[in-house]
Order: C-alpha cells, then structure tokens, then sequence
C-alpha cells in the first residue's frame, strides 16, 4: 500500500478549489486522494473518499449546522486514524472557512505528533489555539475567502500543496528505541529544569521540555498518550495553579491522567504553584486588582497565590495522586517554589508555602509506591536539581 496525502474540504461548497489542491499534489509527484466532509447539498466535484464513506454508521443531525459539523469532525478523526492505522496515510492537508477549519481540525488534531498536517483557512491570521490546540497543524493564512479560483487563490493552494508534498516526501522520523523523557519548565524554574535536564542527557534519555503554558501540559500528556514519552518529571506545576483560581495557564482538568493512566515513572514537584497567570495589566479580573501582582512582561501579569489557594492547589494535585498504581514520588522545594519566591523577591510568602505544604502531607496518601521527599532546598539551588534527578533514576530503576 503507497503512503498518499489526504486533501480534504466540505466538496459541497469548495469542490473545485480542493481538486486543484489535489491537482497541485499530484505535479509533485506524491500521491493524493480527496476527501468530502460536507454536511449541506452534493459535492460538485466527486471525491474518492464520500462523505458516506467518512461517517461510515453515523447519521448527521438534520437543521442544525453546527451539531453537523460536529458530527463530522468526530467521523473524519475515525477515518484518518483509520487510515494512519493502515500505514497509509502520508500527510492531510485541509481547505476551509471558519466552519471547515472547525470541522477539518477536530479530525486532524487526532493524528500523531509528527505526521505532516496543513490546514489552509480563512481564520489563520487571527487566534488559532481552538483549532491548532497541543498539536503540530501548520496553519496557512488563505488571504482571500476560499470561494473560487483566483490569482491568489490558486498562489496560496499551489503552496499548500508544495508545503505538504515535501513534507511528506522528506519526512524524518526519528528513533525512538532510547528512553524519552517529559519535563515541565516556567521561566522561573528554568536553572531547575535545566541543570536537571543535562544530568539527565548524560544518562542517554532524550529530555523534551515542555513550556506550561495550559497547552504545554496538555501537549506532553498527549505523548505521553502515545506511548512516545517514557517517564515526566512534572517539576512545574503551576497550571493547577491557574486551573484552580482561574488563570489563563490552565491545562484543564485532566491533568496527570494520562500520566497516571499509562503508569509510567513519575517525579513530581511544586514549581511556580505561588503564581497565576494573567495576560497585560489591563486583563486582570476586577476582583484580584488589589492582589499582590507582579508584572513579568508587558503581556504577563502574575498573581500571588494566597494560603487558601495554596491548600486547595495541594488538595488538587493529591487527589489526582492518590489514584495511581505506579511509583510516583513528589519532592517538595520548602525553600522556595520559583525565583519570585525567594527571600528579597515579591513573592516570598512562608505562611502561603506553608498552608501549600501542611495540604500535601495531610491530604497524600503516603505508601512504599508513593511517596514525598521533604527538601530544604530553594527549587532553583543545584542540589535540588540533582535529587530531582537521582529521584527519578531511583524510579527508572524499580520500574
């Protein structure tokens, strides 16, 4: 079976424009099918893959677009990972509007990290988190609406196809025989994680540092998922910390699962858990502007945590620990949570660390496969890094 690209429009409204697509492919060289996921009247150019054939046993909801739509971003993530199962599937590129993107990307995003995925859209320039979310989409400003062929249209899909045809012809693919790691950073964590990172490296593990930003989490338990991460050390939690209050940072509320799900080695810490995230000064919630902020750029305001937060953040993490199988070890910095909490600095706050750390103890359920190391260490000092990292290996070991 030939590795083929996948080009894919709702073909009711953008039949024409998809099969130029898939024309532009083919001059490549590559191989390349069409795909119709429309959900209103016929396709005008017929496809090689119908709609029927993508919902399989579905039925689309009648007179109701959007729960259409839906439905069919549902069935097209079935079809490709299908597809991708088979070892067929080489690279998709999809074309749309704001409704197509929606649809397209609910079924693209499912695909492994790594597979080549273009998504030309009208909504490309303007905030394409909903869309893209922790995957890899390559997200390709359309300029002009797709409705119809043009001097610029046929510019912009003539790229698309390029982009994705060499994509897919020269695609690295990397070995994973060697244990690969999932590390969790924040600006001010960043001397932990690093220093604990290269110990790490100088044992052989590939260390994949992941930004926690909300999608930063959700992205290295989705690998996780996969089966491509091997072990985490989740040094900055701090996501818990704008789940719990309210943040912008949030990875959502399934954060460990995958973790502790697959039941793979896992050392866990507090990093930046004294903070919650909020965009410019100006986006601050009205309730938390008396609060002790700290401005750490011109579109980063962080929040305090407060001592209730704090235990309610320990109480957050506990509860998700308490249910793994696995050995899972938290190692408290008692020092210090991030550079902002620190003897000088504006975060510096014993009795918030304090309520943080009485929740951990009282409310994790300490057995032979789950425990806390208790440091005296400031996050940031070496020797914290380096218990991080011999912590983990002690896991690694008894795994």
């Amino acid at each position: 079976m030939r590795r083929t690209i996948f080009t894919i429009a709702t073909m009711d409204t953008k039949g024409a424009e998809l099969e130029y697509l898939a024309d532009c492919v083919r001059r490549t060289g590559a191989e390349v099918l069409t795909v119709d996921v429309g959900t209103l009247a016929k396709p005008s150019v017929l496809p090689n893959f119908s709609r029927q054939e993508v919902l399989q046993e579905a039925v689309l909801p009648q007179g109701d677009r959007g729960q259409a739509v839906t439905k069919m971003g549902e069935a097209l993530r079935r079809f490709l990972l299908k597809q991708e199962e088979s070892g067929r599937l080489a690279g998709v590129v999809g074309i749309g509007g704001s409704g197509g993107t929606a649809l397209i990307t609910a079924g693209i995003r499912a695909l492994p990290i790594g597979l080549p995925k273009v998504m030309v859209s009208t909504v490309a320039s303007g905030n394409t988190a909903p869309y893209v979310d922790c995957s890899d989409i390559t997200m390709m400003y359309s300029v002009v609406d797709v409705a119809g062929l043009n001097v610029v249209s046929r510019s912009i899909l003539s790229n698309a196809a390029r982009a994705i045809a060499g994509m897919a012809s020269d695609r690295v693919v990397e070995d994973t025989s060697h244990a690969t790691l999932g590390m969790t950073m924040f600006g001010v964590t960043t001397p932990c994680v690093t220093a604990a990172r290269e110990q790490l490296e100088q044992k052989g593990f590939d260390c994949l540092v992941f930004h926690a930003t909300g999608t930063g989490g959700r992205a290295m338990e989705r690998l996780v998922d996969s089966g491509m991460i091997l072990g985490v050390l989740d040094i900055t939690t701090t996501e818990v910390a704008d789940e719990i209050v309210g943040g912008v940072f949030a990875a959502g509320p399934t954060r460990f699962d995958s973790m502790l799900k697959q039941q793979i080695p896992l050392v866990v810490s507090l990093g930046a858990v004294d903070m919650v995230n909020f965009g410019a000064f100006d986006s601050v919630p009205s309730e938390f502007r008396h609060r002790n902020l700290h401005a750490h750029n011109s579109q980063v305001t962080l929040m305090r945590t407060t001592p209730d937060e704090n235990r309610r953040i320990a109480s957050w993490i506990t509860e998700k620990l308490n249910r793994s199988k696995a050995p899972v070890t938290v190692v408290v910095p008692e020092g210090g949570v991030s550079m902002l909490d620190a003897p000088d600095q504006p975060f510096y706050d014993p009795d918030a660390d304090g309520a943080l750390f009485q929740e951990l103890k009282s409310s994790l359920n300490v057995t032979d496969r789950r425990r806390i190391v208790w440091s005296p260490l400031h996050i940031n000092d070496p020797e914290f890094a380096n218990l991080l990292a011999s912590e983990f290996l002690a896991l690694k070991a008894a795994a």
